[in-house]
């Protein structure tokens, strides 16, 4: 055994160098609080720092394994002529070099970090490429920071010194002394090719989890926005990332730029303002400044919230909503009977993305996606906010819920960022003795619907009232598993449309939900939002068009009756439910919203926006108008639901006269969103 030692010790020798990068990156995160400190010294503790280092490891390892992935690759490489004195002194010079340069980015973003409130990405060779003063900036600065420049030359002489060689070699003569002269590994040539290919395949799955954040397969690759799972508000998240990884995961993702289509955003504000300013806040603020005599009249209703988002349960399924197709009965039968018996919906209603990552951010924040996902965008760590981070400020208890493993597509950063005080996924269902625990786990994504509402049920009746929850289910997504329990209940109904039979499975698991909310003492107090993230397979021609795969239910049920019901001819988007409960609750604090209040907006002035790849689709005044960024490619009218006759190939009155108006409406939902998003403005304090 001790004959063959030598052979492992260029694996050995990657995993100690490795170690001393993490004490790299250690030190520059300890440097980056240092410097820092007064940003977090009012609300920081001992305990929460700790949470916030142990996340930072996790990020620290993908950046870390991305930088010395070439150096990793040229050590273990299985070629034993490389095996040489010059060769590793080359690999030890890359070692140092790489290391030193990702040092001194984290430094340099420690001292920028203070101006911009968050970890430098890509975007900031779009930020100053028209500056010429940066070198006389980043001269003054790097003067004010001398200490830095000092600690980099002592950990590059720490690193240069440490650095454990991987040279597992035998020498003959003279070769130990001269670098160039050949040498042969030690041992046998077989055994030297056998040892590396074997340490060079150990060590890839490993690189390539750590790369990636996880070994889970439902867990993304993970990004910036993921550093909001260990932060209590979005300025940690700069102590929990590093530069280089946040670079690397932006390269290629910032195609945000911003539009000039108003010049000035007085005029930009007179067409379209996401800033809702409540009257009763205007009101106030006018008898703050003697402006005005009157009074309050609004009284806020401290109405329990529940957000009900069903993974793929998309219009098409749903019977209600498709009774003009002859013999049509869709797979929702308790939807279509709640729809029927008091709860209120829109002809007209869309999804704001394509992905459930897109969802999240357009029902809790209404936030719609532009370009790419919020989640995924260079500002995922922007100042935030949300339904429940309004509804925190008028006394509520806010919990979101999703049956996958914590941190399962990035929902727990998100909810965490927007302020939901509480978080239950997989791992609290599976703690809790009222539950089946894991043996409800559907050996995929998580924790079955049904169990999981039922539990989710149960949580909600430990809460205080009043309470705001949001449910994201997961059943009716691919691979479209029904529970072994229910198999017989839905059977394979259409093998080319296999999501029939979990969409029928999600629709009872929400019945038993509804029968089980119905006997608790909230229930009377309770107003429910129900819609879905994305839509999913198609069957139907009509949803198979640009505008028809955003179909999906927007529906809202009050057991009071107060709020509406019935089929409203109009449009409404998913940006849509957080504004319109929020101003049926009375809230009366600005907020920033891409959305309208659904019950206050006459039918002809409801809209909806989405985007599909690279073309802004707005729906608006009867016709949808499909926008490039540069000028309309088409105009369609809402009854053409194949979306077949393009106006604009056409002479029509009417069209001529919509069409400037839709299209400047849309550049100033467009500009506002990137202006916003670019510049950390999407809270009314920002």
């Amino acid at each position: 055994m001790k004959k063959y030692m030598p052979l492992l010790r260029p694996l050995l020798a990657v995993l100690v160098n490795l170690l001393l990068v993490y004490v790299v990156y250690f030190i520059a995160r300890v440097m980056f609080l240092i410097e820092n400190w007064n940003l977090y010294a009012d609300s920081m503790t001992l305990q929460h720092l700790m949470e916030l280092m142990r996340g930072g490891v996790t990020f620290d390892t993908t950046a870390i394994l991305y930088t010395n992935a070439l150096w990793v690759l040229m050590v273990l490489f299985p070629l034993h002529w490389k095996e040489t004195h010059t060769y590793h002194k080359a690999c030890q010079w890359l070692f140092v070099i790489v290391n030193l340069l990702t040092l001194t980015i984290n430094l340099g973003d420690t001292v920028y970090f203070h101006f911009s409130m968050r970890r430098t990405t890509t975007t900031i060779f779009q930020e100053f490429e028209n500056e010429s003063n940066l070198g006389s900036i980043f001269f003054t600065e790097a003067m004010s920071h001398w200490y830095f420049f000092l600690l980099s030359a002592l950990v590059g002489w720490g690193l240069w010194k440490l650095y454990v060689t991987p040279n597992g070699l035998q020498t003959e003569g003279s070769a130990a002394t001269h670098g160039s002269h050949k040498v042969r590994p030690l041992g046998k040539t077989w055994t030297y090719y056998l040892t590396y290919t074997i340490s060079l395949l150990i060590f890839v799955p490993f690189c390539v989890a750590g790369m990636r954040g996880g070994w889970t397969r439902d867990i993304r690759p993970i990004t910036v926005s993921n550093a909001n799972n260990y932060c209590d508000r979005p300025a940690e998240t700069g102590i929990v990332l590093n530069t280089p990884f946040a670079l690397i995961r932006t390269i290629g993702k910032n195609n945000f730029e911003m539009p000039l289509y108003f010049e000035s955003e007085e005029e930009m504000v007179q067409v379209f303002d996401p800033v809702y300013v409540p009257r009763t806040y205007r009101t106030n603020k006018a008898i703050e400044t003697n402006e005005a005599n009157e009074t309050n009249d609004t009284t806020f209703r401290k109405k329990n919230v529940v957000v009900i988002i069903i993974e793929s349960f998309a219009r098409e399924y749903i019977g209600f909503y498709n009774r003009h197709i002859e013999g049509y009965k869709g797979f929702t039968p308790f939807t279509d009977s709640l729809l029927d018996n008091g709860a209120l919906t829109y002809r007209y209603s869309y999804c704001n993305g394509r992905k459930s990552i897109d969802g999240m951010p357009s029902i809790l924040s209404s936030i719609p996606m532009f370009i790419e996902p919020f989640f995924l965008s260079p500002y995922s760590v922007n100042h935030v906010s949300g339904i429940a981070d309004c509804l925190n400020s008028k006394g509520y208890e806010t919990a979101f819920f999703h049956g996958a493993e914590r941190g399962s597509m990035g929902f727990m950063a998100f909810a965490r960022a927007t302020k939901f005080k509480e978080y239950y996924g997989r791992e609290d269902y599976a703690a809790d003795p009222r539950t089946g625990g894991d043996k409800d786990f559907d050996g995929w994504w998580g924790i079955s619907d049904e169990p999981f509402m039922q539990y989710m049920c149960k949580k909600m009746t430990d809460m205080q009232q009043p309470f705001m929850t949001a449910l994201f289910t997961l059943s009716s997504h691919h691979p479209y598993r029904v529970p072994d329990a229910w198999k017989d209940t839905f059977p394979e109904e259409n093998p080319d449309m296999p999501v029939y039979k979990v969409i029928r499975y999600a629709d009872m698991a929400l019945q038993h939900f509804f029968e089980s909310a119905k006997k608790q003492p909230w229930f009377e107090n309770t107003i429910f939002a129900i819609t879905a993230d994305h839509t999913n397979a198609v069957a139907l021609s009509e949803y198979r068009t640009d505008l028809g795969g955003f179909c999906v239910p927007v529906i809202f049920y009050d057991p009071s009756g107060e709020m509406g019901s019935g089929m409203v001819d109009a449009i409404a988007q998913q940006t849509d439910i957080m504004p319109t409960i929020l101003n049926y609750l009375g809230y009366d604090q600005p907020y920033v919203t891409f959305g309208k209040d659904l019950l206050h907006t006459p039918a002809e002035e409801t809209w909806a926006v989405n985007y599909l790849d690279g073309i802004y689709q707005y729906v608006r005044y009867g016709h949808i108008l499909q926008f490039n960024g540069e000028h309309t490619t088409a105009v369609y009218s809402l009854n053409d639901v194949m979306m077949r006759n393009n106006l604009i190939k056409e002479s029509h009155v009417e069209v001529d006269t919509l069409l400037p108006k839709m299209e400047l409406e849309l550049k100033a939902i467009i500009q506002q969103y990137m202006d916003r998003m670019i510049n950390n403005r999407l809270t009314p304090e920002n």
